[in-house]
């Protein structure tokens, strides 16, 4: 294709997501009440856990209400439509590759979805646990004020990071494909992994306390398992390939 039908075939995709995302943000402008449920279900449940009079949600400013009910429908249009406008950016760079690239980018992008979704969900679930020691440092005799969109913001970075975490051995299994590391390299160096692992989670997990912590760690260090396997696997059939080559150049000469 030249490059003028690119371009043509890159703006009528955007123009179809803008379409599909406009008609969520409208259809979740109905729903706004249960969005505005889930989004603030874990606040409360670490609300209820403190005790009346340590933390109440805020909004501040005239037309804070009203960003806020567009701010919360946008991002719900964003993450109910990420599975439409993830196939066009797919389906716009699908026919640039070859076959065998077509064909693992198809395996790792039908792994890479659910892994991060796990994710998401496993951050939603300790994020509670997270609000409750983070909101527990407030002294006796005071009241923790949480400002609506900044909870928004640290809400979404939160299951965003958790999503992302749960995608590394997604790429380690990449950087074994790709010949930077090899299966026994990962197990010369498992324990310092681990340990990074551990230090990573503690970095950016939203609470201090170790129950958060071993909810990103412990996953993803089992899942690090896993892609050392595929990993030596996909090692030992590079190995039998080459002998295959060298063995048959052999014979032909």
């Amino acid at each position: 294709m030249a490059l003028s039908d690119h371009l043509r075939e890159l703006r009528g995709r955007l123009m179809r997501v803008a379409l599909v995302m406009t008609l969520a943000f409208v259809a979740a402008l109905f729903f706004y009440d249960a969005i505005l449920k889930v989004v603030t279900g874990p606040y409360l449940h670490a609300q209820e856990a403190l005790g009346s009079g340590v933390t109440e949600a805020v909004i501040s400013g005239a037309g804070g209400p009203f960003l806020l009910y567009f701010k919360l429908c946008g991002l719900a249009a964003v993450v109910l439509t990420s599975p439409y406008w993830l196939y066009q950016v797919w389906a716009f760079i699908l026919p640039g590759l070859h076959a065998h690239e077509r064909r693992w980018s198809m395996v790792f992008v039908s792994i890479a979805g659910p892994l991060f979704m796990i994710g998401v969900v496993t951050g939603y679930l300790t994020l509670p646990k997270g609000l409750e020691v983070l909101i527990g440092f407030t002294p006796d005799n005071f009241t923790n004020l949480v400002e609506f969109q900044e909870y928004l913001s640290f809400f979404s970075r939160t299951l965003l990071v958790f999503g992302l975490a749960f995608e590394i051995p997604v790429f380690i299994v990449l950087l074994n494909l790709a010949g930077v590391v090899t299966g026994k390299w990962l197990g010369e160096h498992r324990s310092w992994i681990i340990l990074g692992v551990f230090i990573f989670a503690a970095i950016v997990t939203p609470s201090t306390d170790p129950f958060t912590m071993c909810f990103m760690a412990v996953p993803m260090v089992l899942l690090f398992f896993i892609s050392e396997v595929i990993a030596r696997g996909n090692d030992r059939r590079r190995a039998r390939a080459r002998e295959d080559f060298l063995e048959g150049g052999a014979s032909r000469t």
